[in-house]
């Protein structure tokens, strides 16, 4: 009996090791949700609030690899584009205005296919 649980252990355990790889990247909702107190600020600007950088710099911390990376860059393209009305100058520098460094300029034409 001790020895059919002791498979069944190795087996769970194998199958976590093996499907660990493949979690899936960063999501859109993910993205517009981290940067929806950001919208006052991207369509008008003044100051940035802390709850703006606060999903920025969450954001950028669950951006660890590059599919993860290109994931965001075409979320945040999306999301430019489907929302008139915002200033390219603010979302560009919205990272660093949050003290942020990321890979890519926010703008609709950015080419995320090159993002690292």
């Amino acid at each position: 009996m001790a020895g059919m649980m002791m498979k069944v252990l190795c087996v769970m355990v194998a199958c976590m090791v093996l499907s660990a790889p493949y979690t899936e990247a960063i999501t859109c909702g993910q993205v517009i949700g981290s940067l929806s107190p950001c919208l006052g600020y991207l369509r008008s600007g003044g100051a940035v609030s802390g709850a703006c950088c606060n999903g920025v710099r969450g954001l950028n911390a669950a951006a660890k690899s590059t599919p993860d990376r290109k994931a965001a860059c075409g979320c945040l393209k999306q999301a430019y584009s489907a929302n008139r009305g915002l200033n390219a100058a603010n979302a560009a520098g919205l990272p660093v205005k949050c003290g942020v460094s990321i890979p890519y300029k926010i703008s609709p034409n950015t080419d995320c296919s090159k993002v690292q």
